[in-house]
């Protein structure tokens, strides 16, 4: 993807987050919230950024703080940070115009978070593999008593995931705690769209029926894609994730 195409965003006077957007004047805009460790310059951003421009919708996907291009210390973000940023930034960037929210693994978490700031301008939610309060009960509660004892005494663990390595910090963690969406119901009347591999192995698919649940009126869709892993980025899967966006978009469930 071109670099010219991103763009940064003063979320404070000495921090810059980056952008991905374009803009169709009093349109429906997707907004796409990545992943924990990710950034905006995978397929998932780009297929989408394509899909909108096709479809004369507007588009935005911010990188949070520590992730990516962004300015700021990984290890000193957290889900009130991030979750903030991206209020700020759809307040600046869509303004009163609506949308449909696209939540990738941890974007999910954050995408229900904005629940909070925008239900009237959220017409659709589109979730990815997706992972709310994973820091609890997919890390923490899985840590032995010496990874956790390390992370209280050190204030980060270095998890190793498969090839990756996650820096754990102890205040994430703790902020994780203060940011629990898994019992508040939400009543919109939208349409509401899980995707979930069913060979994830980072997110079991219940994190997806968990969020299901949450939505007391919405149309409610649930579906686990066979042999697919936790990112869903190849070619064929990214033809779903754009169909069934297609589908919330022209109320297709």
């Amino acid at each position: 993807m071109s670099y010219k195409l991103f763009k940064y965003f003063n979320i404070s006077k000495t921090k810059k987050i980056r952008y991905l957007h374009n803009s169709y004047k009093n349109n429906l805009y997707v907004v796409f919230l990545h992943g924990f460790m990710s950034d905006i310059e995978g397929e998932k951003p780009n297929t989408l950024f394509k899909y909108t421009k096709k479809n004369n919708l507007g588009f935005l996907a911010p990188e949070y703080s520590g992730h990516g291009k962004s300015n700021g210390k990984f290890l000193r973000g957290n889900i009130s940070k991030w979750t903030n940023e991206t209020k700020k930034i759809i307040k600046k960037i869509i303004k009163k115009n609506d949308f449909i929210i696209v939540g990738s693994s941890m974007g999910a978490w954050l995408a229900l978070n904005q629940f909070k700031y925008f239900r009237k301008q959220i017409k659709g939610f589109l979730g990815i593999g997706s992972a709310p309060e994973f820091l609890e009960n997919l890390m923490w509660k899985k840590f032995s008593k010496k990874m956790k004892k390390e992370t209280i005494k050190y204030g980060i663990y270095y998890l190793k995931h498969g090839e990756y390595e996650y820096p754990i910090t102890y205040q994430l963690i703790k902020d994780g705690r203060k940011n629990k969406v898994l019992k508040k119901k939400i009543n919109s009347k939208i349409n509401v769209t899980m995707i979930h591999g069913s060979k994830d192995d980072v997110v079991p698919v219940i994190y997806s029926r968990k969020i299901l649940k949450l939505f007391n009126y919405a149309k409610k869709k649930l579906i686990v894609i066979k042999n697919g892993d936790h990112s869903l980025s190849n070619t064929k899967n990214l033809k779903k994730i754009t169909r069934e966006l297609d589908n919330i978009i022209f109320n297709k469930i």
